[in-house]
């Protein structure tokens, strides 16, 4: 295939899970009737796959091409990825008009021994929306054991175990796999994750599914992965990486499967950059509006730069703040 490459945007795809609402109408997303849970932004897994919609892709599954361009899409850093027939990242907004579950994700060893080909799931979320006294529960409280854990769970009493992080629009999280956590009420948030949708379910509040019965736990899986060192964490704070001609940039979450940044831009100025092979990125616009190589961004909307894009150009019509997602090679 010779065509060539662009900044590709997608339908994203909905999903209604016990706990949405209608929050995602404020992003500029069409809702269908009923409650939105998520929105699957930039997906190719099993479970959703997003559509392209702009430019001569338009129409294809993010799967799809995928196929076509391999390494071109994903790049070099994803090789291991490439491997296992994987794209390597899902992201979502996520409306959390009720608590969600307390869960847990595996890792990547963990999933492929128990769930097939999936990925393990390490994920971050970013704080679009929050009410007033908005909290996640991310690891647990000081004094817990894996025993009396599993004890609170069977009583169906585990809030004195969970660590309650109170946020606000702008926080950032990082959810390494194996952390206990759940998203309260009040939120929205736009999650960016490995490519994975494989959750174990530890603790459902005592409340009653849609059909009227219990959700199912997967409690013996949870206490394997759980990490039961992660005690009582806290927010991650942005690390300024870059201040000058009208740009900023703060690292907000590094790990092995994926680097994010928000990067802010006032307005006229400009950001210059080239995807040479190694790694896709994601543009995500949460504030403002921005052009990427003809391509427009409004608040809240993804953009995937192909790895073989070469040279970009990220322009701001009015001041902007954006997410910036990209894979670093593993070592």
């Amino acid at each position: 295939m010779n065509h060539t490459l662009y900044p590709l945007t997608f339908e994203p795809v909905l999903k209604n899970y016990i706990g949405g609402g209608r929050g995602l109408e404020r992003f500029g997303r069409t809702l269908p009737p009923g409650n939105t849970a998520e929105s699957w932004e930039i997906a190719a897994h099993e479970d959703g796959t997003a559509v392209i919609n702009n430019g001569h892709f338009a129409g294809q599954r993010l799967t799809e091409l995928h196929q076509t361009l391999g390494l071109r899409l994903i790049g070099a850093n994803n090789a291991w990825a490439q491997e296992r027939g994987k794209f390597p990242l899902l992201i979502k907004l996520l409306d959390a008009n009720r608590p969600l579950s307390v869960q847990v994700h595996p890792d990547d060893d963990y999933a492929l021994a128990h769930e097939g080909n999936e990925l393990g799931k390490t994920e971050m979320w970013v704080v679009l929306a929050a009410e007033p006294d908005a909290a996640v529960i991310l690891g647990i409280r000081a004094g817990t054991t894996p025993c009396k854990f599993r004890q609170a769970i069977h009583d169906g009493n585990l809030e004195p175990y969970l660590h309650r992080l109170p946020v606000r629009a702008g926080d950032v999280v990082c959810v390494p796999a194996g952390s206990l956590h759940a998203i309260l009420g009040g939120l929205i948030i736009a999650e960016i994750q490995q490519n994975s949708n494989t959750t174990y379910r530890v603790y459902d509040w005592n409340r009653l599914g849609i059909d009227g019965r219990p959700r199912p736990l997967h409690v013996d899986k949870a206490m394997d992965v759980i990490n039961f060192d992660q005690v009582e964490p806290g927010l991650c704070p942005p690390e300024l990486i870059y201040d000058a001609q009208g740009l900023r940039r703060y690292r907000l979450c590094q790990n092995r499967y994926f680097v994010t940044e928000r990067v802010e831009i006032a307005a006229g100025a400009v950001y210059n950059g080239r995807c040479q092979g190694d790694s896709l990125q994601i543009w995500g616009a949460i504030k403002g509006a921005v052009n990427i190589n003809g391509v427009g961004l409004t608040a809240v909307q993804f953009s995937l730069l192909p790895a073989s894009l070469g040279d970009f150009t990220v322009r701001a019509a009015k001041t902007a703040t954006l997410l910036r997602t990209y894979v670093t090679k593993l070592g």
